[in-house]
């Protein structure tokens, strides 16, 4: 290994992996699945050594394990059950699940396979050692933190100083961070902008745990597409058409009311709200946005709350698709005072320099031996390895909206 450790606690990932861990344990303990690595960048390939470099830092991730004190910090959210941190304590990663080689178009092919409990808690690790692998050994990172420093500075100002208002916003970027260093710097930065007395905008926390730990911030996060990909396509006797249905129901049970912000996204928002109707509209707090155009969304979802006779100011929609202060500023200022709104901000935050961020993902690719898929608001999202899978997925959700 020829970088220091990248990855240093197991604390280091979003907070919606325990929340989904969780539910996984105590309803889903069985299922497996495959995820798959994707670099959406046509012009970017890894070398030989970065891979071998990625491979090493994976394996110094898969020797940790949870300390009394995280255990101690997780056991406090107080969604958190007891049998689920006793399980974290005796958890550790897999090197054995993971496939790594060079044998990719990008020149890096990662995939991991196992069950559920495990496989889900390898993706936001992994995405933040290859981003840190690649600008490390790719570029001359002293220039990209510089510029990094720069502009951050530059955004703590504008926010300082109200040209942007960005309401209440979180930091979101683990997966895609120029560094640890880099996102240490943005967490640190943003925790006093509400020292400061003319700052409008509220930063109310990070979705990496470790650093909300590390900050005394609020640790922020839910659920993710792989919830609903799983939960409604996993079992093979579901209609995956209403893959939300088992998706919200599973949750509701892990939490009640608790930890309620659900991704309306996975298979169209349109078909999520046949599902979203009074009963879970009410219990869940609010809603997340992660693709499509963001007005249209947030305006269909105050319609469909004033349609089941709930005010849309008791609830909030949360958005979090590829976001900036400018485009913060602009959906808040087109929802203010008609449905409480947040902001979860990522690459923007945790890896604008110099040079273009990477476009990467890691994606669950099947469950229990079925292909899954997400069909999101925006065209080419997806990441699916049987296109006559997603052609029947496309065709189950055009029947039930054309007949229910």
């Amino acid at each position: 290994m020829k970088l220091n450790p990248i990855i240093v606690s197991l604390l280091e990932t979003d907070l919606y992996k325990f929340s989904m861990g969780q539910a996984i344990y105590h309803q889903f303990p069985g299922y497996k699945t495959t995820w798959t690595f994707k670099c959406r960048n046509k012009d970017v390939h890894f070398t030989a050594e970065m891979v071998e470099e990625i491979r090493e830092q994976i394996k110094a991730y898969c020797t940790l394990t949870f300390t009394e004190d995280e255990l101690a910090y997780i056991d406090r959210i107080k969604w958190m059950k007891g049998s689920y941190v006793d399980f974290l304590r005796l958890w550790r990663p897999r090197f054995e699940d993971f496939e790594i080689t060079n044998d990719a178009e990008c020149g890096l092919f990662i995939e991991t396979k196992g069950t559920w409990l495990n496989t889900s808690m390898y993706e936001i690790p992994t995405l933040a050692i290859v981003n840190e692998v690649y600008f490390r050994m790719q570029h001359d990172y002293d220039k990209l933190i510089e510029s990094f420093r720069e502009k951050l500075d530059e955004k703590f100002e504008n926010l300082k100083n109200g040209r942007w208002y960005a309401g209440v916003f979180s930091e979101f970027g683990l997966r895609r961070r120029l560094s640890a260093e880099a996102q240490e710097l943005v967490v640190n930065k943003f925790s006093h902008l509400n020292d400061t007395m003319h700052a409008a905008s509220k930063f109310i926390g990070t979705s990496n745990v470790y650093l909300a730990m590390k900050f005394n911030l609020t640790p922020v996060g839910t659920m993710a597409h792989e919830w609903i990909m799983c939960v409604g396509q996993g079992n093979h006797k579901h209609n995956p058409a209403y893959s939300n249905w088992y998706a919200l129901d599973a949750w509701v049970k892990e939490y009640g009311i608790l930890n309620g912000t659900a991704l309306t996204d996975a298979i169209t928002t349109d078909c999520f709200l046949k599902d979203f109707q009074l009963t879970y509209a009410t219990l869940f707090s609010g809603v997340r946005h992660d693709s499509g155009d963001p007005i249209e969304w947030g305006e269909k979802m105050i319609a469909h709350y004033e349609g089941l006779g709930i005010d849309p100011k008791s609830k909030t929609l949360l958005f979090s698709d590829n976001l900036n202060f400018e485009k913060a500023d602009k959906i808040f200022r087109n929802f203010n005072g008609r449905i409480k709104v947040a902001f979860g901000i990522g690459t923007y935050l945790s890896n604008d320099t110099c040079v273009p961020p990477l476009n990467i993902v890691m994606k669950t690719t099947m469950c229990n031996g079925q292909d899954v898929a997400k069909i999101s608001d925006t065209p080419g999202k997806g990441v699916c390895k049987n296109p006559a899978y997603v052609e029947y997925l496309q065709r189950c959700i055009d029947w039930r909206m054309e007949h229910e």
